[in-house]
């Protein structure tokens, strides 16, 4: 009995050998031809599988570009409607079809053609039979409309956003109210309702300049703004949450019109003197001074010591922007370090009325210790890119409009775009911020 046992277990193993070899065989066969297939589709290295798409060179570097870790396809939105297209019946013999399955299914986007909606609200007054006194509903219209006006908050809101968001010129609002809603409104009726939420933005607006003067960290700028025909300039206060506007001459006052008398943060501008008298600390920008550097050094490319001169400061410079320390005391000590440095490199030109850099030399030593500030402060940036982005939407609007026509068309243009430009800073929408600010009492 045991050596059948024996025996029997030996063929079974035999056999099991066998199968395993076959297997092997037929595993190794389908390999080589995956290797095949994917050789003759472009796909490298037998790692992904036939049918995807084979590595992509890029054109600048021609190094295979970095596969990404997800898809970016895209995506399928949510449908408000389903619409199911099926045959009636047989096309061949007339037959009549029933059942069958999605063969397959295409989205499709538009937009709905819908004219304006004109609700008319009856206010029904009632007479008590007891006191006989006159009883009217609690106000109907309480968060539809703002005031006694005849536009709801939406259409207000609409056209406040397509005024300073999309920054379209009235004409154009017009029309395209016109052409979307059958909406047919004045000029008059469309500045109207812009300045209407100027209006009722006023003590948010008030807000917003609060939280400028409480910021540790201030970025400020101007540009010009004519009110028929003037010239004038539109002033931007900015931080990375607020944005600030106001249109008043170019003269000092209007920094502390602005920053009050308790800001006690960084202020960040260029090199223009309106910003001189500021007690507090400063920092000046970086990139106008190297621009003008680049400026001087575009016009005269031959001057070997020019160019050297420029080496140096870029190096000063360079060495400031990697310094970072946890320690208060030595980043002090290396901004001192920096203004040492850039003063040394400017000395021998000052004073020299030959020297071509003479006049930045001067700038630079006057203005040294207000250049390396973000050095002793991490908080602080050296440039004041953040200023000269809020003002590029007010330069385009100047481009479109050519600025504005009255007091009142540029305090409501300004007070716009400081509240625009805070809920776009913030990643607020700002259609449902305009509903919001006509629908609320206490704002």
């Amino acid at each position: 009995m045991t050596d059948e046992r024996t025996d029997l277990s030996e063929a079974s193993r035999a056999e099991l050998l066998a199968i395993i070899a076959q297997q092997r065989a037929v595993i190794a066969t389908l390999e080589g031809r995956i290797t095949a297939l994917e050789q003759r589709l472009g796909v490298g290295g037998g790692k992904s599988m036939p049918g995807t798409k084979p590595a992509q060179r890029s054109k600048a570097t021609g190094k295979d570009r970095k596969r990404r870790e997800r898809g970016y396809a895209r995506v399928r939105m949510t449908p408000t409607a389903t619409v199911t297209h099926a045959a009636e019946q047989c096309p061949d013999c007339g037959i009549r079809l029933l059942g069958g399955w999605v063969q397959r299914t295409r989205e499709v986007i538009d937009l709905p053609v819908t004219p304006v909606v004109v609700t008319a609200h009856a206010i029904v007054a009632r007479r008590c039979p007891s006191c006989r006194t006159t009883v009217l509903p609690p106000d109907p219209l309480a968060g539809v409309v703002d005031g006694t006006q005849r536009f709801g908050a939406r259409l207000v809101g609409v056209i406040a956003t397509l005024r300073e968001a999309a920054r379209l010129p009235v004409k154009t609002v017009q029309w395209l109210l016109g052409q979307l809603y059958d909406l047919h409104l004045s000029v008059g009726a469309i500045t109207a309702a812009s300045d209407r939420v100027a209006a009722r933005g006023a003590g948010a607006l008030a807000a917003i300049r609060e939280q400028i003067r409480g910021s540790p960290v201030v970025h400020a700028d101007e540009t010009g703004w004519r009110q028929n025909g003037q010239n004038g300039y539109a002033w931007s206060f900015s931080t990375p949450t607020a944005r600030y506007f106001l249109r008043r001459g170019r003269n000092k006052e209007v920094v502390d019109e602005v920053l009050g008398e308790t800001f006690a943060g960084v202020l960040c501008s260029d090199f223009y003197a309106a910003y001189h008298h500021y007690p507090g600390r400063k920092q000046r920008c970086w990139v106008h001074l190297l621009r003008d550097i680049h400026d001087l050094t575009t016009a005269y490319p031959d001057d070997a010591g020019l160019a050297a001169w420029v080496a140096q400061v870029r190096a000063v410079y360079d060495t400031a922007r990697t310094i970072v320390s946890p320690d208060a005391r030595q980043r002090i000590d290396a901004q001192q370090r920096c203004e040492q440095r850039l003063l040394a490199a400017c000395a021998p030109f000052a004073d020299d009325a030959t020297a071509i850099q003479a006049r930045l030399c001067r700038r630079i030593q006057r203005h040294i210790s207000v250049l390396f500030v973000f050095v002793a402060d991490p908080a602080v940036p050296p440039h004041n890119n953040a200023a000269e982005r809020s003002v590029r939407p007010l330069v385009t609007s100047r481009t479109i409009s050519g600025g504005t026509r009255s007091n009142q068309g540029s305090a409501t243009k300004l007070a716009l775009a400081s509240r625009f430009g805070t809920w776009a800073v913030q990643g607020l929408n700002p259609l449902d911020q305009c509903l919001r600010l006509l629908t609320s009492p206490q704002l």
